[in-house]
């Protein structure tokens, strides 16, 4: 009991450690004169990403790598199935085209690029350099296509985060306090969820992997679910669609960089991360691709079919770890029936959008 209860005080300083940051940097940024557009795209969409990062480096240094690869993976495909799936419960959700050609395309190749480097099951210190490479490249893109955003666009940034945090009036050296006090806050927390997420799954018989890729990877994306749903009640649906995509990969370049560029020993890969958990993730990846391109939206139809994925994932883990006896009946109606269908009808959908689209040319 005691130990839920400390993950349960982790995750509440961790969030509120990673709020306080997200909101004291951004404060700074907008003071030394940055955009609105240029904080929401960068600060606040990577910031969402920190309790991640402080669990992700918490367990490198303890040395659990399962928990590292668990989170930053397990999160990615939260983002997608779970908080797409619920945003579009509440609404449709509009899909820029700039996701759909650029955004997308690179979420999907950073987790080829994963899956490559995690082949020989380590990720090193080279690795994790050519991550963060690839992050200043992507941060450096963000800032030069937000140039070129569209009235509207800038617009809903602005609403967003200048009268939130530029008209607060909060002094530089307050800003600082917040800043660091937040990373004194994620420091805490990540090391009482750490700590707890292992307690937990040697107490449930559960591998440490298992718990990284449901309970701790759920819990960290908190900000991600908070973001995404709130700028979904206001109309903001581009930014809640943004959020997740921009999350996914820091979540790759940022996350697993930074960690296996600082941690004291190789980031061990799973036989099983590399064979389907990041297969999967990858999967997710690619799904969004017609879904988005058709009619640029997510129907609610797709956010039902998002959250059922979800719930198959979350099953099939379960039911691995426990060796349960309907495991293989799981199986099997998943990759006989379900899968199959799914992509036929994705297939479908992408073919009449293609062809609309070729008409309408």
């Amino acid at each position: 009991m005691m130990t839920w209860l400390f993950l349960l005080m982790g995750l509440a300083v961790l969030v509120c450690g990673a709020e306080l940051l997200v909101r004291g940097a951004s404060r700074l940024a907008l003071g030394w004169g940055v955009s609105p557009l240029v904080v929401g795209l960068t600060i606040v969409a990577f910031g969402t990403s920190t309790p991640e990062l402080a669990v992700s480096l918490k367990a490198a240094w303890a040395n659990h790598p399962d928990l590292v690869l668990g989170n930053c993976v397990g999160s990615n495909i939260f983002n997608i199935l779970f908080i797409l799936g619920i945003c579009a419960l509440i609404s449709p959700l509009i899909v820029l085209q700039q996701l759909v050609r650029i955004d997308v395309p690179i979420m999907i190749g950073v987790h080829i690029v994963l899956l490559l480097f995690a082949y020989n099951s380590t990720i090193g210190p080279l690795e994790g350099f050519l991550f963060i490479l690839c992050l200043i490249a992507y941060t450096a893109f963000v800032v030069y296509k937000s140039k070129q955003e569209s009235e509207t666009v800038v617009k809903e940034y602005n609403d967003t985060y200048s009268i939130s945090l530029k008209n607060a009036k909060f002094k530089n050296t307050k800003s600082i306090v917040y800043v660091l006090l937040g990373l004194g806050l994620c420091v805490i927390g990540a090391g009482w969820m750490t700590d707890s997420a292992v307690a937990i799954a040697r107490a449930l018989g559960l591998s440490e992997l298992v718990i990284g890729l449901t309970i701790i990877a759920a819990s960290t994306s908190i900000p991600e679910v908070a973001t995404s749903v709130v700028a979904t009640i206001r109309g903001q649906r581009d930014i809640a669609i943004g959020n997740v995509v921009g999350s996914n990969i820091f979540n790759v370049l940022g996350i697993i960089g930074i960690t296996s560029l600082v941690s004291p020993h190789e980031i061990t890969v799973a036989p099983s991360v590399i064979s389907f958990d990041i297969p999967v993730a990858l999967a997710c990846c690619v799904a969004c691709l017609p879904i988005f391109f058709t009619e640029h939206k997510i129907t609610r139809g797709e956010g039902v079919l998002f959250l059922g994925y979800y719930v198959a994932y979350i099953s099939y883990l379960l039911l691995s770890a426990a060796k349960h006896d309907s495991l293989p009946l799981f199986n099997q109606t998943m990759f006989l029936f379900v899968i199959p269908l799914t992509f036929i009808t994705l297939f479908i959908l992408a073919y009449r959008a293609f062809k609309v689209k070729k008409h309408s040319q």
